[in-house]
């Protein structure tokens, strides 16, 4: 470089030409002394792939350890296997009562004679669907307002103390063994029905399914319902109380801080967050009911069959339930096994019906579910005036 007078320094030596400033800017820099061995190990590496392997398929390794993969399948096969055993269960009954259902004689579904054996067989459902299923809907009506409120009351009203003994006292329900709810319900629980019977059919007999028949009136369907309802009730309340705890506190927090009552508060938060929760209990309790057989059948006194059927709840009856292991000595012949397992097929779809019902409305009620037709309307109508 010059000098500002334009000659050069008096330490350059003569014939040496000038140094620019491009060209030391644009000098290639060497690689940094502490890096230079890894410089030499991965000299001739490029970011950019060759040309030719750019085709070619990347194969990756097995993701997941050896514990997962197991546990997947292992969760996969037992799913598989319930799957099979339902298809099996209800094959097998379907096998077993068609020859038997083609040599009926009488209409399955409508006809109330029950006469299995014999060289003309006649036998039909009508007066055992009916008997399982109005006892099974009274066990509802009385079991699931009652376990709600004890759901709600060891949640949100009652303190810890008394919270705790309660809860586990109607757990314990659910481990007492169906013969003794049947023997207590016929020795001890039905003459204290009497009463309850009586007044019933003194204000609703003029309908006929509250009209009351001559007899004891003990082994009645009305008194195998009560005790049904007692004995699904630990099932619901169970479920109940638990869904309701998992309310998110904000909901219920902020319903207070907006001055709501606690009642409002679980009407406003608790309940509809429950919704499905509560259904899928009770359908829960519903299949209970309608599978029950050693209570009902100690309970309930089986007609005459030569008396006319009565549809009054205050008259004894059986179930599908009660009726084949009331039975269970006839199983001497295909034909009267025929019979019965006809019966039990019907128990069986009525069973699943009812659970598919189930996860449908648990499905609908279910945060995020499918909305109703009047929410859809109303979302839209919200939206078409946002827009406007």
């Amino acid at each position: 470089m010059s000098s500002p007078d334009g000659t050069a320094p008096p330490d350059r030596p003569a014939g040496q030409e000038e140094e620019r400033i491009e060209d030391l800017v644009h000098e290639p820099a060497g690689p940094t002394p502490h890096f230079e061995h890894l410089a030499d190990k991965h000299a001739g590496q490029s970011a950019v792939p060759p040309a030719e392997d750019k085709g070619k398929k990347l194969e990756l390794g097995p993701v997941g350890h050896l514990g997962d993969r197991l546990f997947a399948g292992l969760a996969r096969g037992s799913g598989g296997l319930v799957v099979a055993i339902v298809a099996f269960v209800g094959i097998f009954l379907l096998a077993l009562a068609i020859p038997a259902l083609a040599d009926n004689q009488s209409s399955f579904l409508f006809s109330r004679i029950w006469e299995p054996g014999g060289d003309q067989p006649r036998f039909g459902i009508a007066a055992l669907f009916y008997t399982t299923v109005i006892s099974s809907i009274i066990a509802m009506v009385i079991a699931v307002p009652i376990a709600v409120g004890v759901a709600l009351f060891t949640t949100y009203y009652a303190p810890k103390r008394l919270a705790a003994p309660v809860a586990h006292a109607i757990d314990l329900l659910a481990a007492v063994p169906s013969i003794i709810y049947g023997l207590w319900g016929i020795l001890f629980f039905a003459p204290i029905l009497r009463p309850v019977i009586d007044g019933l059919s003194g204000a609703l007999g003029w309908l006929p399914v509250f009209e009351k028949p001559p007899g004891d009136n003990v082994g009645v369907v009305f008194t195998a319902s009560v005790v049904l309802a007692i004995m699904i009730l630990p099932v619901v309340t169970a479920i109940s109380r638990e869904i309701f705890a998992q309310t998110p506190i904000a909901h219920r927090e902020g319903a207070l801080a907006l001055g709501a009552t606690r009642w409002e508060m679980i009407r406003m938060s608790v309940l509809p967050y429950g919704r499905s929760g509560v259904v899928s209990a009770s359908m829960l309790g519903l299949g209970r009911a309608l599978g029950e057989t050693v209570a009902v059948l100690i309970i309930l006194s089986v007609p005459n069959g030569n008396d006319p059927w009565d549809s009054s709840i205050f008259a004894g009856g059986e179930t599908f339930a009660s009726k084949i292991a009331n039975n269970a000595a006839e199983f001497d012949s295909p034909e009267k096994t025929g019979a019965y397992i006809a019966a039990g097929l019907v128990l069986f779809v009525v069973t699943f019906l009812v659970n598919s019902a189930a996860r449908i409305i648990v499905a609908r009620s279910a945060p995020g579910g499918k909305r109703s037709r009047r929410n859809r309307n109303a979302g839209a109508t919200a939206t078409e005036g946002a827009s406007a």
